[in-house]
């Protein structure tokens, strides 16, 4: 059993998933020197990206340009692109291993977070993932409904992900028109009569996980107003003692956040408010099964037995006149078929990256995991490298260690024989790059960046298979 990734016997990879930690894996595998590498990347989607093409908010074109580095990897010899192609369904655990050495799976956390109070699954009362899956086109949520007649909105959450939904909802449709928004979305937006949004953390501000950049557009924007309660903007004496040692970042959000309070409304149609330190306990629902309201909980910090600030209730109550509710308190994964998970945490079973077995933490031979799915949705996109480049030292230790998957067949001919039987609709990164040039000709034509296909027949039909 010859070691692979000599230029007779390359390291044949498969690559589970085509947002940034595949392709940061991919890249970190090709730069490992004196090692000869093929990456097969499988994808379920026609379009490759992950999030950053069905999660970046339309109005961050900045933040998208990081696929111009995912096309210079993908353009390699030594790499091949499966699009259209499921795991699990098209092709399976046991497939794969028949034609490579090593699986990476970087699928990403596809699911959000249940918030388990009474209520949350009322009509109108939405997953904020399956909102920012709509509006920016993914194929699987393009059909959903909001309704966007309801005047109030309550936004639960302070991360990154609530503050692009608040945003979105706030912004006038000139400014999305210049976007890449999907057109279902943008015409959905066009007629929303949304008036009110209320942003809910339910720890103060200096625990709030989004960005100082993201709180500086809330109050940039065109027609609506961001506002933030003086009162639960002031830092009780215990984030006082930890504010004291914050980094420039930490500090520049709260600066973010103090420009917001005392600020009186204008003559803007709309109005957004930051909330901090209340946590939901029940949505009300009408007699249509509606959303009518959402109770809330007003909150104290303490400090738990690790040191971290921690809520807790004071018994304080307050109602909060909503119809609308999106919830945003954090992705999770989805098991994948035949792969050890931990369902409480939302991530592959691992060690460094390695899959392990659920029960016995003994090594799975030549499996590995990276990004979202391995670690948990935590960071932002280059966080993605770091956390592949540990992956794939793992796997390289072990291809020294003799710790590898021995494959029947580690020819290209035979995994792609395989795809091409399975889904002969499969598609490949030239013809993404089609499409990438079809989509990006029809925003030139409106002044947009691109103008997305949103279904996968659209696609596959645009590209004649």
């Amino acid at each position: 059993m010859s070691q692979p990734g000599t230029v007779e016997n390359p390291l044949r990879v498969a690559v589970i998933g085509a947002g940034p930690a595949g392709f940061y894996t991919a890249e970190h595998l090709f730069k490992h020197k004196g090692s000869t590498v093929l990456v097969d990347m499988y994808e379920r989607l026609p379009t490759p990206f992950g999030l950053v093409r069905g999660g970046v908010a339309p109005d961050h074109q900045k933040i998208k340009s990081v696929t111009k580095l995912y096309d210079r990897i993908a353009g390699r010899p030594e790499f091949r692109f499966f699009g259209n192609v499921e795991f699990g369904k098209d092709v399976t655990i046991e497939d794969l291993r028949r034609y490579y050495h090593q699986i990476v799976y970087t699928v990403g956390a596809q699911t959000d977070r249940r918030l388990n109070i009474e209520g949350i699954d009322a009509k109108r009362s939405h997953a904020a993932t399956e909102f920012v899956a709509w509006y920016n086109g993914h194929p699987d949520y393009r059909d959903l409904e909001f309704d966007l007649s309801q005047e109030k909105v309550a936004v639960i959450g302070v991360g990154n992900v609530a503050m692009d939904v608040a945003r979105i909802l706030a912004r006038t449709p000139e400014e999305l028109a210049v976007t890449d928004i999907a057109d279902h979305a943008l015409e959905a937006l066009r007629e929303s009569q949304v008036k009110e949004i209320y942003i809910l953390g339910r720890r103060g501000p200096l625990q709030a996980a989004f960005t100082a950049p993201e709180v500086k557009e809330l109050g940039e924007l065109a027609d609506a107003d961001a506002l933030v309660k003086a009162s639960e903007a002031m830092l009780d004496p215990l984030s006082k003692e930890d504010f004291a040692d914050a980094d420039k970042a930490t500090v520049r959000k709260m600066n973010e956040i103090d420009g917001l309070v005392g600020k009186k409304p204008t003559e803007k149609s709309r109005k957004l408010t930051l909330r901090f330190l209340v946590s939901p306990t029940e949505v009300l629902v009408d007699e249509s099964g509606g959303v009518s309201g959402l109770k809330l909980m007003k909150n104290e910090l303490y400090r738990n037995d690790v040191g971290n600030l921690r809520p807790r209730a004071t018994g304080e109550e307050e109602m909060l006149d909503v119809g609308l509710i999106f919830r945003s308190i954090g992705y999770h994964g989805v098991p994948l078929p035949g792969v050890p998970f931990d369902e409480r945490k939302g991530v592959i079973c691992n060690d460094r990256g390695r899959v392990v077995d659920a029960e016995t933490r003994e090594r799975v031979v030549g499996e590995y995991t990276a990004g979202w799915i391995k670690r948990g949705p935590s960071g932002v996109i280059g966080t993605n490298k770091s956390d592949a480049g540990e992956t794939v030292d793992v796997m390289y230790e072990d291809i020294v260690n003799g710790a590898w998957n021995e494959p029947e067949d580690s020819s290209v001919a035979g995994a792609v024989a395989l795809v091409k039987e399975r889904q002969p609709r499969y598609v490949s990164y030239d013809d993404w790059l089609r499409l990438d040039a079809l989509e990006i000709a029809a925003g030139d034509e409106q002044g947009r960046p691109r103008v997305k296909f949103t279904s996968v027949e659209e696609m596959l039909t645009a590209l004649g298979k």
